[in-house]
């Protein structure tokens, strides 16, 4: 009889409806901070909700976007959104601050952030070192950009203080702040730095969106851009975290396959700066640095906490548990059930 009963059920499940399955899921509804979607950074999210990978899943998510990572992860800290799609080092600085974090599907194999000065304002600009006493701009106060300039500035002995950092965003108010010399620098992403570049207005300094560059920089592999969450949602909602995987996998495998053209088609036309060959121009750029299926590299904790450490002395002294800020048994999972995307 018991037998008879698990046939039976067996088959309704495989009869139901998509929707009546995506009942078993915890949390359907999802609400996704992001700091700068339009990004490229930020392109698996951007096609993974373009492409109906979310739905698919079962998942009815909505995404807010912000002016910069940091003001992302605020949202989840203060309740009004449930996972962040940022940068990986905000999980050890969440961990530092008592407030665990898990990263559990990587986005970026590279932070893909450029630095760059002005030429304007800076025409005999020689080394990091002469950006002392000027303007930076980051696309937020606190965001992984910001985090670069402090990394960079570290390295020829200046500290965060020794610059003026401003918030100038990740769109076409970062490109007029450049243009029009109200900022002595940048570290900001495509399509930004693209468009600067190409028109004259940027001259690059330090250019992380290939891999090999940044593990120069960094001094190994640097995780980027990643969905991550607070632990206690990620314990109270495994099969829902386990849907948004699956969702950004796709995406990513998708990406890998895809044509300059495919990206075009899909995107929303307002990414695009007004000018589709830059944006293809910084796609091409920033592709290589993507991830080609969700893994965080082992060694990739250890290399952001470095990175930290270098420009914060107490988190440097701290003694934190790097095994806890990222997982990938989720993202093993999902490249199990679409292994080709």
């Amino acid at each position: 009889m018991q037998r008879r009963h698990l046939i039976a059920g067996g088959l309704v499940a495989a009869t139901l409806p998509h929707w009546a399955l995506a009942q078993a899921l915890e949390k359907p509804k999802v609400t996704l901070a992001v700091g700068g979607k339009n990004l490229l950074y930020y392109l698996p999210l951007t096609i993974a909700e373009q492409l109906g990978y979310f739905k698919a899943e079962g998942l009815d998510v909505t995404i807010v976007d912000f002016a910069g990572g940091s003001k992302a992860l605020q949202a989840v800290v203060g309740g009004s959104a449930d996972v962040v799609s940022g940068a990986f080092e905000h999980t050890i600085n969440m961990q530092f601050k008592g407030q665990p974090m898990r990263a559990f599907v990587l986005q970026g194999a590279a932070p893909q952030i450029v630095l760059g000065v002005n030429p304007k304002t800076m025409p005999n600009f020689k080394t990091v070192a002469d950006l002392k006493g000027k303007k930076v701009g980051v696309s937020a106060p606190g965001s992984s950009t910001n985090v670069m300039v402090n990394f960079a500035l570290a390295k020829v002995g200046l500290k965060p203080g020794d610059v003026s950092i401003v918030g100038v965003g990740t769109g076409n108010g970062a490109v007029a702040a450049m243009r029009s010399g109200q900022i002595d620098a940048m570290s900001n992403l495509d399509p930004v730095i693209t468009l600067l570049q190409r028109s004259g207005d940027l001259n690059i300094v330090s250019d992380t969106r290939k891999v090999s560059e940044s593990e120069k920089v960094f001094g190994g592999p640097m995780p980027a851009g990643c969905l991550y969450a607070p632990q206690a949602f990620i314990d109270k909602n495994p099969a829902t975290t386990q849907a948004l995987t699956n969702a950004m996998v796709r995406a990513l495998k998708w990406i890998q396959n895809a044509g300059a053209a495919d990206i075009i088609k899909t995107v929303p036309e307002g990414f695009l700066l007004g000018d589709r060959a830059v944006y293809i121009d910084a796609f091409l750029a920033a592709k290589g640095a993507l991830s080609p299926d969700g893994t965080i590299p082992d060694k990739g904790a250890q290399t952001a906490f470095n990175a930290l450490a270098s420009v914060d002395a107490k988190l440097a002294a701290a003694k934190l548990d790097l095994k806890a800020v990222y997982t990938n048994d989720f993202v093993k999972k999902a490249n199990a059930k679409y292994p080709k995307g």
